[in-house]
């Protein structure tokens, strides 16, 4: 079977309406919005495109849903999970291919996006029996403080198109595992993968009306009327900060839990003593990853004077030597962008900084076909003015700027309104400790490129966001804890 036809079968089998109260339902009006293939621009097919009174139904479901889930046994809801992340991992092929086709990138990354997001789902299938509470005397003793950790109700999720799996599956696993019901809204241009994780929740045994799913074109319309619905207590998005805080805004009104995970900028610090071979492999990671559209994607390269022309010569060959194509064809390493948009941003990106001052070291070759290519290129002698220094690229360019300063390379990498993740590549034990510490950031890469776990907490602080996904403590996001004052 060749790669078209395989294509046309992978979204021919994915769900194409919405999911609300268990059942697979068209739009109000039958309304329909095109998905597309970035890779050609051609329509891969249309999917129902949910109206407000879509998500209201969607609430409707889920509030009604929320009291028998929540007393549902942990153990059973996480036996959910596990199968889910079982039938996942069955269909890493076939997902793997919907998330190539509506997003981009590779279907080596793809197939490791499948393993990421199944993940998130084993993590919390075994943290959904650890949710504990507390038994204690009080300081008088006489009465004992008892605390316990109850599911938050109904959530309204909101995920980008970046990670059209994992985003979806890193919310979701929490929610169930805590026995929360939700609305998935995910985003407008990729919306199959996400349809396709839903349908495996529910043959994974996910009660009706715990999971639903708009997928929608107007998504301000379609989740305000959620949002300013008493009935709905958590709000979680994945996005850009500038939307973050439009939603935060709207959250104040219900004082709704909010979990954001917003933009990044992040610095990749490479200093004279680091091993630049290892240093290169982890700037490939950190900046090629998912093409560069991913919040913790290297956004600025800082490398010591003494090493610069090595790292540069070894990066500028890595990328250069990259193959750009559609990435459902063999061989190929870098995908299109996400959308046209998206493409011309990042091309005026590096005609601003190149009109500051900076260089083109080099770019790779794209295929001359229809889509949003875009080259993986490397700039030197990047200026503090240029706006990719402050703004979040997403894509497939390098900046690179050479320090000679420990001091200076901090304050750097710490003028920046986010803090998502930095990335540190030294063999000092002692110069790691103390500049990981003073980086203004969330998490930090040692001395490796990929910061991304399902055991460990992601997130950020300033305005790269609020709260955490992963990890032992993330659960918490959607628990609230009730105590009781026991008297004798």
């Amino acid at each position: 079977m060749d790669s078209n036809t395989s294509a046309a079968a992978a979204v021919r089998r994915v769900p194409k309406r919405l999911l609300i109260g268990g059942r697979w339902r068209a739009a109000t009006a039958d309304r329909t919005f095109a998905v597309e293939d970035p890779a050609t621009g051609a329509t891969l097919c249309e999917v129902s495109d949910a109206s407000p009174e879509d998500a209201m139904a969607a609430l409707d479901a889920a509030a009604a849903a929320q009291e028998a889930w929540a007393a549902v046994a942990p153990r059973e809801r996480g036996e959910v999970l596990r199968r889910a992340h079982d039938l996942l991992v069955e269909r890493t092929e076939e997902i793997a291919l919907l998330i190539t086709l509506e997003m981009g990138k590779s279907l080596a990354e793809s197939r490791a996006e499948v393993a990421y997001g199944a993940d998130y789902l084993r993590w919390f299938s075994e943290e959904a029996a650890r949710i504990s509470g507390e038994w204690r005397t009080d300081s008088a003793g006489t009465g004992r403080i008892v605390t316990m950790r109850q599911p938050v109700g109904p959530c309204l999720l909101i995920t980008p198109w970046n990670a059209p799996l994992a985003m979806p599956a890193r919310k979701i696993g929490p929610a169930v595992a805590a026995g929360c019901t939700m609305v998935v809204k995910p985003a407008a241009q990729t919306p199959l993968t996400t349809l396709a994780l839903a349908e495996v929740l529910v043959e994974a045994g996910l009660p009706d009306g715990v999971l639903n799913v708009v997928p929608t074109t107007a998504a301000g319309p379609v989740t305000a009327p959620l949002l300013g619905d008493g009935r709905l207590r958590k709000l979680s998005f994945t996005g850009s900060t500038a939307v973050g805080k439009v939603l935060l805004e709207k959250a104040a009104a219900k004082v709704l839990r909010t979990s954001m995970e917003l933009g990044g900028n992040a610095p990749f610090i490479v200093c004279a003593d680091a091993d630049v071979d290892a240093a290169v492999d982890g700037a490939m990671i950190a900046k090629m990853r998912n093409i560069g559209e991913a919040c913790v994607a290297a956004n600025r390269f800082y490398v010591h004077a003494d090493v610069a022309e090595e790292f540069v010569g070894e990066l500028t060959a890595r990328m250069t030597a990259l193959a750009v194509g559609r990435g459902v064809d063999d061989g190929v390493q870098v995908g299109p962008l996400i959308d046209a948009v998206q493409r011309d941003r990042v091309a005026e990106l590096v005609d601003d900084a190149v009109a500051r001052g900076a260089r083109i070291v080099s770019t790779a070759e794209v295929p001359d076909t229809a889509g949003y290519f875009y080259p993986p290129t490397v700039l030197t002698d990047v200026p503090a003015s240029a706006r990719l220094t402050r703004e979040e690229i997403f894509g497939p360019v390098a900046p690179i700027t050479t320090f000679t300063d420990e001091e200076d390379v901090v304050r750097l990498a710490n003028d920046t309104d986010f803090g998502l993740v930095s990335y540190l590549y030294t063999r000092d034990i002692g110069r790691a400790v103390r500049i990981a510490e003073r980086l203004q950031s969330g998490m930090v890469g040692l001395n490796r490129g990929l910061v991304s776990d399902p055991a460990a907490p992601f997130g950020g602080v300033k305005q790269s966001g609020l709260g955490r996904e992963g990890g032992t403590g993330s659960i918490d996001e959607y628990l609230e804890v009730k105590y009781v004052a026991l008297g004798l």
